[in-house]
């Protein structure tokens, strides 16, 4: 696939460049006419890819890094972020909207990421979330 659009960085561990990363993208969107609502569920799950790779991943240690891969081209845009922590298992992550777990916290974002992209993808460790967006979905 041809790419227009590349940005390839690894970031610290600090919630400002994250914060400066998904600026990054979301301004791009703009600039490249995506659809507001697409742009609004891109930074919903940037958010949640980002942070959690810096708070939970590599639990704030500035001495680790985020690499942050996003890619557009005129229907497409592709994200990977990839911390260096031990991971986790998506599957044990508890679903948030049983009864059960509705005044829990955690399990939210990844939901939020599944509703909002098209493709949202782990590696086996569980450090590293591959995400797709098309424009016309």
């Amino acid at each position: 696939m041809q790419w227009a659009w590349t940005y390839d960085e690894k970031i610290a561990s600090r919630v400002q460049a994250g914060v400066d990363v998904i600026r990054t993208l979301i301004e791009h969107l703009e600039s490249s006419g995506w659809p507001p609502k697409h742009v609004f569920g891109v930074h919903m799950s940037m958010e949640e890819a980002v942070m959690n790779a810096i708070k939970h991943g590599n639990q704030r240690d500035e001495s680790k890094q985020v690499h942050v891969i996003m890619k557009t081209n005129e229907e497409s845009l592709y994200i990977k972020v990839t911390d260096q922590g031990d991971g986790f298992r998506p599957a044990d992550v508890p679903d948030c909207t049983a009864d059960e777990n509705l005044e829990k916290t955690s399990g939210r974002g990844l939901l939020l990421m599944k509703n909002y992209m098209d493709s949202v993808q782990y590696n086996e460790k569980g450090n590293s979330v591959e995400m797709i967006k098309t424009k016309s979905n």
